[in-house]
């Protein structure tokens, strides 16, 4: 499995990490090179390695999605997180050091979600996107990292908005009948999830006093 690496001349331990997982890595200088150095069975991903000049790795991510449909990962360091958000034309990222097994799990997950998943396995909700294919969610673009059950009672919010669900009504269609755990539950994953969403979207989840949550 070939994926492309920009720049040309990227970190050893991000070549090491990628041939750890069983990708063979090709650096490109150019984003037209993917055109001229197509290796036998195609890219499976793209990675941006986020050096310096972020507006111009994102740039480069952003021509690789939309001309080239190959889904791109940045490896960025941890203070360029806040300088993401709302960014869009890449799939996801991975901070830097780059640890192996999550760069493997991402592209993995890249990759098995190529081609672009049709619009039915798409939730949207302004500018929330939730992939019910591969369990990814992009709020204004950017990837929010949702435990399973995270993602699953944001998804049952999403698809039933404007009534008002009691704490026991979404243990049962979220957790299911069988779970024994308190209706506190709901309180922390709803708690965990407005932060995820962050300050401006944490207002989608209203608390309904006395009675449990709204979505919308």
């Amino acid at each position: 499995m070939f994926v492309a690496v920009y720049p040309a001349d990227p970190t050893q331990p991000l070549i090491a990490a990628l041939l750890a997982a069983g990708y063979q890595p090709v650096p490109i200088d150019d984003v037209d090179a993917l055109d001229q150095r197509v290796p036998e069975g195609g890219w499976t991903a793209a990675v941006v390695e986020v050096t310096a000049d972020l507006g111009r790795a994102l740039a480069v991510a952003g021509k690789i999605t939309e001309q080239y449909s190959l889904p791109a990962l940045l490896l960025i360091d941890r203070t360029m997180t806040a300088d993401i958000i709302g960014e869009i034309g890449f799939a996801d990222f991975v901070l830097s050091p780059v640890d192996r097994t999550e760069l493997r799990v991402r592209l993995g997950r890249l990759h098995s979600s190529s081609p672009v998943q049709a619009d039915d396995d798409i939730i949207h909700f302004r500018d929330l996107q939730l992939n019910t294919a591969t369990y990814q969610a992009l709020v204004g673009g950017a990837p929010r990292d949702l435990t399973f059950m995270e993602y699953e009672l944001l998804r049952f919010l999403v698809e039933n908005p404007g009534r008002v669900w009691s704490r026991d009504q979404i243990l049962s269609k979220v957790w299911g009948y069988d779970y024994f755990g308190g209706s506190r539950t709901v309180d922390v994953h709803v708690r965990r999830l407005r932060a995820k969403l962050g300050e401006e979207r944490s207002s989608w989840i209203t608390t309904v006093r006395s009675v449990g949550y709204r979505f919308g």
